[in-house]
């Protein structure tokens, strides 16, 4: 982190790492030490992707606590959740608390008769989602909406699981709320967000729900929404309705993020997943078939265990057939606990090398594709000011400052490596 945190007796502060997800929970603890005037804290909400991200945190609680002495760490989280023991034995740290506590109204109303002994529920045993998100309301322009939590698979490479528990879903009477809360507030954009976002509904059986189910029940209930946006899924999940409404309601943004990892067949079945390589070039030839302006993004892991060459090849040989235009590429990192730690690793060079190798061919896709929007008209959602998104979420920058959270029409300049330039029409 580049800022210092200095903090009086009277403040408090939310340091989170991680996903999106640990953004959305950490504006919800943030609400509560507010509303329980629980001051003097830091609170650390933590991610257990990596070991690297792990190994920030704990730089950054040292650092703030030898900044602020009197203040009390807290330490929540993935990594929290996982292995408490490991936060418990630094000095700098007053109390864990786990991933169910930590969005628990109940846990923050009786915080002050706490010690500083941890407080983590077995996160396995959690049946039911209980935390009533209200968005991501400090964004400004697009409202997060977290519908599902936690993951019923086991990938060799996640230890997410153990850290989220298994898959459980928030009602559908509770989403509606949730969306009409945002359209009130005047967001023009709700983004559903969620650990495996397409196993939303699989404990309603036998009614036999899907996210397609919430897509079209959200888009049929509220009329007056602009735009409505799914985060990163599954794509051995994708449902009939979902690709049905993607088809017919153009409310639904036509960009899909994929979580594909991989290119090579075996590799895939080492991480235990459950597509191969034509699944993900059949649905993605699919939904262009319905969708033509569709653009895909995806996540790739690079140099895994027992990657060959060829199957290295393999990955550039999707992410080029299926024309993916954004890629989020994670050098392989073994993380403990994962039957992928007990693989042999790739020399880190050949892992960096493979990675790079990957966002050339990713950004190439994207400065290709960024190039046939030039001279287009394209709503825009404007961000931050002089930033906005596209439908299909690319990058547009504008010369001016513009009301965040507004839909403009814009007219496209030019582009570059990283964005489009827009003017008003």
């Amino acid at each position: 982190m580049k800022a210092n945190f200095f903090m009086s007796k009277n403040q408090k502060k939310v340091i989170t790492f991680g996903c999106r997800l640990n953004n959305l929970e950490s504006e919800l603890i943030d609400l509560q030490l507010s509303k329980e005037s629980i001051d003097n804290v830091f609170v650390f909400n933590t991610c257990a992707v990596t070991a690297e991200a792990e190994r920030k945190a704990k730089q950054n609680i040292r650092k703030i606590k030898k900044e602020n002495p009197e203040a009390k760490i807290i330490v929540t989280g993935c990594a929290a959740q996982i292995n408490p023991n490991k936060w418990l034995d630094m000095e700098e740290v007053f109390k864990v608390i786990g991933n169910f506590e930590k969005t628990n109204q109940k846990f923050w109303n009786s915080f002050a008769n706490h010690n500083d002994k941890p407080a983590i529920r077995d996160i396995m045993k959690v049946k039911k989602e209980e935390a009533d998100f209200s968005g991501l309301i400090n964004q400004n322009s697009r409202y997060f909406l977290q519908i599902q939590n936690g993951c019923d698979h086991r990938c060799t490479f996640c230890i997410i699981p153990f850290g989220r528990g298994n898959s459980r879903s928030t009602d559908i009477g509770t989403i509606l709320k949730n969306v009409d809360e945002a359209i009130q507030n005047n967001f023009k954009e709700v983004v559903l967000t969620g650990v495996d976002l397409t196993s939303w509904g699989k404990e309603f059986f036998p009614n036999n729900l899907s996210l397609g189910y919430v897509l079209k029940k959200i888009l049929k209930e509220f009329k007056n929404l602009p735009r409505l946006r799914v985060s990163s899924i599954d794509p051995a999940e994708i449902d009939y309705d979902l690709m049905d409404v993607l088809q017919n309601d153009h409310r639904l943004m036509p960009h899909l993020h994929l979580s594909i990892q991989h290119g090579d067949d075996l590799i895939l079945k080492r991480m235990k997943r459950r597509h191969l390589f034509r699944d993900v070039i059949n649905l993605i030839y699919e939904a262009k078939r319905r969708r033509p302006e569709m653009t895909f993004g995806a996540d790739i892991i690079a140099g895994f265990p027992t990657e060959t060459l060829e199957a290295h090849k393999n990955t550039l040989k999707l992410i080029k057939e299926a024309e993916i235009n954004f890629t989020h590429v994670f050098p392989f990192s073994s993380r403990e606990g994962t039957p992928a730690a007990k693989m042999k690793r790739l020399p880190k060079e050949i892992i960096i090398e493979r990675a790079r190798e990957i966002r050339v061919l990713g950004q190439k896709n994207k400065t290709n594709y960024f190039k046939t929007l030039i001279n287009t008209n394209k709503k825009v959602l404007v961000e931050h000011g002089n930033k906005g998104y596209t439908e299909c979420y690319s990058k547009v920058q504008f010369s001016e400052n513009l009301r965040p959270g507004s839909l403009v029409d814009t007219y496209i300049l030019s582009s570059n490596s990283d964005s489009l330039e827009g003017r008003l029409l």
